[in-house]
Formats: structure tokens, sequence, C-alpha cells
């Protein structure tokens, strides 16, 4: 395993409830690096943080990681299926409106 997918499995298990449950892949491409996270739906508040800054931090940290490799890597965190957000729903009115 390399080391940003190492650091952000640690990291992912230290913030979660259920550490068993967290899933990392990582693929490369021509932009680079792609870690994706995955983890219980109840842990998913825990992983953003409080307006996102919990993601933001492992966004940053991870790119840090990356320069010492010359790499760009990138985070995306998988929204499990049953998550507890709403869908947004709009009505017609709503859609016209914001034209």
């Amino acid at each position: 395993m390399e080391p940003d997918q190492t650091f952000l499995e640690y990291v992912a298990k230290a913030l979660v409830d259920h550490p068993e449950l967290v899933e990392t892949t990582r693929t490369i491409d021509q932009m680079g690096v792609l870690l994706t996270l995955t983890v219980h739906p109840d842990d998913m508040g825990k992983i953003i943080g409080k307006s996102g800054k919990t993601a933001e931090a492992l966004r940053i940290l991870l790119r840090v990681i990356g320069m010492k490799g010359n790499a760009r890597v990138n985070l995306k965190i998988n929204e499990p299926v049953g998550g507890k957000r709403e869908p947004e729903v709009k009505t017609l009115d709503q859609v016209v409106e914001g034209l």
C-alpha cells in the first residue's frame, strides 16, 4: 500500500466509530492519484466535519504527501447508500425562479 493510502486509512480509522468498515481505493490517471474513501453511514459526519473542515484538512494533508512523491493526490468521499442526508427535491416553480 502506498504512503498516501496508508495515511488516509490510519486517520479515517482513528476518527470513526466503525473502523472495520473503512475502505480506501487508489487509482491513477492523467489527473494524478485519486483516493476514494468509503465509511459507515453513521460515520460520515465525523469524516466530513463541521462545514466540511475535517474533509478539507484531509485533502490538504494528502496534497502535501503527494508533493513528496511528485504526484497530485485528490480525495473523494463516497456517500454511502442509506445515508441520512435527504435528497434535494425542487418544484418546477423553484427551478424557473432560479433561472
